[in-house]
């Protein structure tokens, strides 16, 4: 091992990692978590918006499964794109791109004269959803202190909750509004560029994180000179380091690697297609609760059910991430789905009963958010190298869309075939395996520096660090 160099970053990097949190944190935050806010507001408003247009348009089954699940299949590729470039190119010169895409393809989404523009302008979007991922997730846990890593990249993911909030109050104010029905998905559609333009600015501006000046580029008097900047320490060095090895094929060859990311990436494909379980379940919540409500009624249904279970949810795991750990968190969220989706599955009366199944629902609700929803995110932003973070974090993403992407085409199949109590049987099943995953694949990472948590240590060059040029 090039004992020199991993010296020289360690000793950079240390006064990062044992900062207290600062107004840079916060300001990191705000711009990462704005972009998922946009996410979740761009995701769920098409459901709204193909009930309206299917009378307008005429939409048939198919047209509305593309519709659906178009941004998710985008995302796919978005995803592993963007992994991949923020590895080679950098951090800085990729961020903010992704929010380019989700504000253009917003407002060329609310223009569409046809479904066919449409699904290629929510193509568009999705591709700036997954890039959005790794770039977001990446660059708050570079510029985070060990002890509230988890946190800060868990609260980045929680501004999914408020869009989850703002999108359905939205869709509920047009409605309630009179504003006629053709205008009104526009509208709905349009305003989830105003969120994604406002970042756009403050994401070009963010500086390339110390973690990737120094493994990537082996420039240890840069990133010393923004570790001082952020900390207000004074951190000198006039060495340049030997630059980790980059080859994707690293995350193939190397066991442990290999390992690690077969636990990333099916770990979070379980909880997407588990996750489109609830979905389901939603549509009969609302039925059940009104069985004659308008499309106004269910809109404002969704909104108190994400209020009462997905918000709470997502900040109890951010702030609680650190002390319990992210492997028991995930662990027990899947083991609790695993658990209220097999009760709907042995007791499928359960669905004539309402207060029952609110409190089954809501249960399996509360910990998908406390849970793995928000654990899948955090653990690949941690456990790869710096080197090929971007492409753990991407392949891990993309994996997730994938299994969300084929839920939404495989659950009116299921529903038919296996009916409502056997999918939820399915559903546990696939909980299951999501305990036994987590519990062989993943190490807990709480507590470590990132260098540790990602055992950058194994790319760490044998040549001497002698043999690296000084710099000038």
């Amino acid at each position: 091992m090039d004992t020199l160099s991993s010296s020289v970053r360690d000793q950079v990097l240390q006064p990062l990692e044992e900062a207290g949190l600062s107004r840079f944190h916060w300001r990191t935050w705000l711009t990462a978590g704005m972009g998922f806010f946009t996410d979740a507001y761009d995701l769920f408003i098409i459901g709204v918006v193909t009930s309206l247009l299917t009378p307008i348009w005429h939409l048939t089954t198919l047209d509305l499964m593309l519709l659906n699940s178009t941004a998710l299949f985008a995302a796919v590729l978005g995803a592993l794109l963007f992994g991949r470039l923020m590895d080679r190119l950098g951090r800085k010169t990729v961020y903010g791109i992704e929010a380019m895409l989700l504000t253009g393809g917003a407002i060329l989404s609310a223009f569409a004269p046809n479904i066919w523009l449409l699904l290629l302008f929510r193509f568009i979007v999705g591709i700036g959803v997954g890039g959005d991922y790794p770039m977001s997730g990446i660059i708050m846990s570079e510029y985070s202190n060990r002890k509230r890593r988890g946190f800060l990249v868990n609260a980045v993911f929680a501004m999914q909750g408020f869009g989850l909030l703002v999108g359905p109050a939205v869709a509920a104010g047009l409605l309630a509004s009179g504003v006629p029905d053709a205008a009104a998905w526009r509208l709905m559609l349009g305003l989830g560029a105003i969120p994604a333009g406002v970042v756009i600015w403050l994401r070009r501006s963010i500086a390339e994180t110390p973690h990737f000046m120094l493994g990537a580029r082996g420039d240890a008097a840069g990133a010393a000179q923004v570790v001082s900047d952020l900390t207000a320490t004074s951190v000198t060095t006039a060495r340049r380091v030997q630059p980790l090895a980059s080859s994707g094929r690293v995350l193939f060859t190397n066991r442990r690697f290999l390992l690690t990311l077969i636990g990333t990436a099916f770990s979070w494909m379980f909880l997407d297609m588990a996750f489109y379980g609830n979905s389901v379940s939603s549509a009969l919540v609302m039925k059940t609760l009104s069985p004659t409500g308008t499309l106004l009624d269910h809109t404002l249904t969704s909104m108190v059910i994400f209020l009462v279970a997905a918000v709470p949810g997502y900040w109890i795991s951010a702030l609680t991430i650190d002390r319990l750990g992210r492997k028991f968190i995930q662990v027990m969220g899947f083991a609790v789905m695993a658990v209220a989706y097999g009760i709907l599955w042995l007791a499928p009366g359960i669905t004539q009963q309402t207060t029952e199944f609110l409190l089954v629902y809501g249960v399996s609700y509360l910990f998908i958010e406390f849970g793995p929803n928000s654990t899948t995110f955090v653990f690949p932003s941690e456990v790869f190298p710096v080197t090929v973070r971007g492409l753990g974090f991407g392949i891990s993403a993309s994996a997730g869309k994938f299994g969300a992407a084929i839920a939404a085409f495989l659950f009116p199949v299921l529903l038919v075939q296996l009916h409502l109590s056997g999918t939820m049987g399915l559903l546990a099943g696939i909980s299951v395996l999501g305990v036994l995953l987590t519990l062989l694949a993943l190490r807990e990472s709480k507590g470590l520096t990132l260098r540790d948590a990602s055992q950058e240590a194994l790319l760490e060059s044998p040549v001497e660090d002698a043999a690296a040029p000084a710099a000038h």
